[in-house]
């Protein structure tokens, strides 16, 4: 991207819907557990995102791009990503939303590590002392040796990172094929997540069905989710991730401020210096990764 094409106040209006609609998922999908499980949120939520797939792609003239291709790929990826925003759900339910919003933060750097392990990429010592910097964010913000421990909420919050750690290094092998467009690659994690949602709500032989009073919040969840992604790609065709990611950090203190109004939740310092920490790893990768794409187009 050269200087003539980098419009970092267009990237920051388009990174503030994105913070914008990962904070009303967070509000949203905490409201919809008070009924519904998380299978059943995933798979209602997944059900409108077929629909306005279809939709916009057929507005836009990009429904030809939803292909049968690459099928294990895409299988994998939506495995980790439901796995990964299952745990989210369900984290959200029982610990504060800032502790949950920076531990999510963790997944990047799990990124950089198992793109060394399954995509080839060499871990450079910075990778691994970014890495292990992480590692310090999260126990900080988790605090594992204090006095509650690890709970259940944590370790889901833990593990929902690697969730969708896996979901996006799927996503790069898939945008490496001729099918790794956005149409297809949201095609099909709606209508697999969709199918996902209705076999593991129906494990215990009954599906609860959403209400009309629920149909707003489900909306919600769903559109904010597919706006707040596209809004973040947007970002970053207009500006380097070294501009967009401290924008998308904005989500922290705002999440925190809606969980006091909302809910009544302190934020303690320690997950603030903990996302802080986990922050500083990622934006360190980030910058390293930009200087070598800069050398290697001067090359």
């Amino acid at each position: 991207m050269s200087a003539q094409t980098i419009h970092p106040l267009k990237a920051a209006i388009w990174m503030s819907g994105a913070v914008f609609g990962f904070s009303s998922m967070a509000v949203a999908g905490r409201t919809l557990t008070v009924d519904l499980d998380t299978f059943e949120i995933m798979a209602y939520r997944s059900l409108i995102g077929v629909i306005t797939v279809l939709i916009v792609s057929t507005v836009a003239g990009t429904r030809g791009q939803i292909r049968a291709r690459a099928l294990p790929l895409h299988l994998g990826r939506n495995i980790s990503h439901f796995t990964g925003q299952n745990l989210w759900l369900f984290a959200l339910t029982l610990i504060p939303l800032a502790q949950l919003f920076a531990l999510e933060f963790a997944y990047p750097i799990l990124v950089a590590l198992g793109a060394s392990l399954f995509l080839g990429e060499r871990l450079t010592p910075l990778r691994s002392a970014t890495a292990a910097l992480g590692f310090i964010g999260i126990l900080i913000v988790a605090q594992p040796f204090g006095a509650g421990g690890l709970s259940i909420g944590l370790l889901a919050a833990i593990a929902c990172a690697f969730g969708f750690a896996g979901s996006a290094l799927f996503t790069k092998r898939l945008t490496r094929t001729p099918d790794g467009t956005v149409t297809n690659i949201l095609f099909w994690l709606s209508l697999m997540q969709l199918a996902l949602g209705v076999g593991c709500a129906m494990i215990d032989g009954e599906m609860k069905l959403f209400t009309l009073a629920q149909l707003p919040l489900l909306a919600v969840f769903s559109l904010a989710g597919l706006g707040a992604h596209f809004c973040l790609t947007t970002a970053l065709s207009l500006a380097p991730a070294s501009v967009v990611t401290p924008i998308d950090f904005l989500r922290l203190p705002l999440i925190a401020f809606i969980a006091y109004l909302l809910y009544g939740e302190a934020t303690t310092w320690a997950t603030y210096v903990g996302a802080a920490i986990i922050f500083a790893a990622n934006y360190i990768n980030i910058l390293s990764e930009s200087r070598k794409s800069r050398a290697f187009k001067a090359a």
